[in-house]
């Protein structure tokens, strides 16, 4: 196992007793609830209702906030499993939204209302904006995670945090949704009023919503990833061919090796970026934090690794991967339309590769080491 140091030079990469706990909690439930049927009939339009009252009874929602607040008090690392449990078992629920929602509200100083509860970066897929800081909203917005299904959003505006009902009358919705089928909503403010509004106080996050989105979405890819490779291995040991596994063949053995190593190039970056986020979270961090860096390279890192991935597990299961008689692709559109959310990789690389240059040739090194570009 490689070792990685937090900001403080202590190896903390040995799970805590809280992150078993969770892992072991999530992954139980996932397992046994999470099954064809369920993605079938979420596929068809059916509500997934009953498993998100189970993730509640569990505690799954309010998992990133404080126990003085009346969550459970995890950091990123602890919590991490659920996100990974979420993007493995493809549950078709809006919980990594809502945890990232009631970390921020917590965080801000503000209620956190019952979920589910949905995430908007004001600036950011349309002109919606904060007015009167924070007290009403205008413009409109798209591609809004799990709209339909949430009655409140939180809003990031700069510093500015909004709590909004979106069930007045003044928010206007249009249904959509992902290559998954997953809800991303068109939704119109006219001058709507928040619930609750607030100023979140994070070392470096101008847009914490859109970067810590990304981060979640990171996270779920390595989970769902996961998933590919264990499918996309356990086909190629199954399916014989001239008279041996077709994962006996040479081609198909690199193929796997490079599947397994992006996907392990992306889970390193994720647990980076996770070590910085509970170090901010935390107020471990004095002055500059590398989290904005690190959850870009956690955000390419993934993304590349998606498209790889994926086409090596379409490649691998021939024509019976293409059909959804097979479950391959629960996983494989998911990791596609993951990617592109809250920025794609190309996106993400391009926020680097600008830094890099604005950093010169003098710096470029500098800031490379320091996670500061």
């Amino acid at each position: 196992m490689s070792t990685v140091l937090n900001h403080q030079g202590v190896d903390d990469s040995t799970p805590s007793e809280l992150q078993n706990m969770i892992a072991d909690s999530v992954e139980r439930l996932f397992a046994e609830q999470v099954t064809r049927e369920l993605l079938e009939r979420f596929d068809a339009g059916h509500d997934a209702d009953a498993l998100w009252q189970m993730v509640v009874d569990n505690g799954l929602p309010g998992a990133l906030v404080p126990e003085a607040a009346g969550g459970s008090g995890a950091n990123w690392l602890d919590a991490s499993p659920v996100l990974r449990a979420i993007g493995y078992w493809q549950a078709p629920l809006p919980l990594a939204e809502t945890m990232l929602a009631g970390a921020l509200l917590a965080h801000a100083g503000l209620e956190v209302p019952e979920g589910p509860i949905s995430l908007i970066q004001a600036g950011r897929l349309g002109d919606l904006r904060l007015v009167g800081d924070g007290q009403s909203l205008e413009g409109r917005v798209v591609n809004v995670p799990w709209a339909r299904s949430c009655r409140w959003a939180v809003v990031a505006d700069g510093e500015r945090l909004a709590l909004v009902d979106l069930r007045q009358a003044a928010v206007t919705l249009e249904a959509g949704s992902n290559f998954a089928g997953e809800e991303r909503d068109t939704l119109t403010f006219a001058n709507a009023s928040s619930q609750a509004s607030g100023h979140l106080q994070l070392a470096d996050l101008s847009e914490p919503v859109w970067l810590l989105g990304a981060l979640v979405r990171a996270c779920t890819m390595v989970g769902a990833l996961d998933a590919a490779v264990d499918k996309t291995v356990l086909y190629a040991n199954e399916r014989v061919q001239f008279g041996k596994p077709i994962g006996k063949q040479q081609v198909l053995q690199q193929y796997l090796a490079q599947m397994a190593g992006a996907t392990g190039a992306a889970r390193m970056a994720v647990q980076v970026a996770l070590r910085s986020a509970s170090d901010v979270f935390s107020g471990a961090v004095a002055g500059h934090s590398p989290l904005a860096f690190d959850i870009a390279v956690a955000k390419v890192c993934a993304g590349e690794a998606a498209t790889l991935a994926a086409a090596v597990a379409h490649q691998v299961h021939g024509a019976i991967g293409f059909t959804h008689e097979h479950t391959l692709h629960f996983t494989t559109r998911r990791l596609w339309s993951w990617r592109d959310e809250f920025g794609s990789d190309g996106q993400w690389a391009k926020v680097l590769g600008q830094a890099a240059i604005a950093a010169g040739s003098e710096g470029f090194w500098a800031g490379l080491t320091a996670r500061s570009l």
